[in-house]
């Protein structure tokens, strides 16, 4: 729990000290950009610390490739 409040509040610091440029500069869509992807890490950072198995993105891209799109290439 000690580990999941020091993560948050790193990652308000982060916020504290990135957003108000945003704004200030109304930056919309990139404050839309970064608080999403801030939030995804965040989110994948707690689910890290909980021992949650996180599958690799490249087992979906393999599948997106070989399945989907029917592409194939030598694997070494």
């Amino acid at each position: 729990m000690k580990m999941i409040i020091l993560l948050a509040m790193v990652f308000l610091i982060i916020l504290i000290i990135e957003a108000p440029k945003l704004i200030v500069n109304k930056y919309w869509k990139e404050l839309i950009v970064f608080l999403s992807l801030l939030s995804l890490a965040f989110i994948l950072t707690v689910l890290v610390i909980l021992g949650v198995d996180i599958p690799s993105p490249l087992e979906g891209i393999e599948y997106l490739i070989d399945d989907i799109l029917d592409l194939s290439w030598e694997r070494k």
